[in-house]
């Protein structure tokens, strides 16, 4: 992982571990290695996420018209 990755390769690469992880065909070793290299974009589709979800804003207006813009949080945070 040289260079920064996009989400979209991150999660590419995530899902082809995955697969071959899923197939049971290969030795324990190249298992935990692809093992390894899966949680690796795990954490850069994570990260990717997370500071997505920073930069997102919800824009409201209120009764008299007036518009805000305020951060985006969940409902459940």
């Amino acid at each position: 992982m040289a260079k920064k990755k996009t989400f979209e390769e991150a999660m590419e690469q995530l899902e082809n571990i995955v697969k071959e992880l899923e197939s049971g065909r290969l030795p324990l070793e190249k298992a935990i290695k692809k093992f390894e290299q899966g949680m690796k974009y795990s954490e850069v589709c994570h990260d990717i996420l997370d500071e997505t979800e920073k930069k997102i804003s919800v824009i409201l207006k209120d009764n008299n018209g007036n518009i805000r813009e305020e951060p985006f949080q969940l409902n459940d945070e």
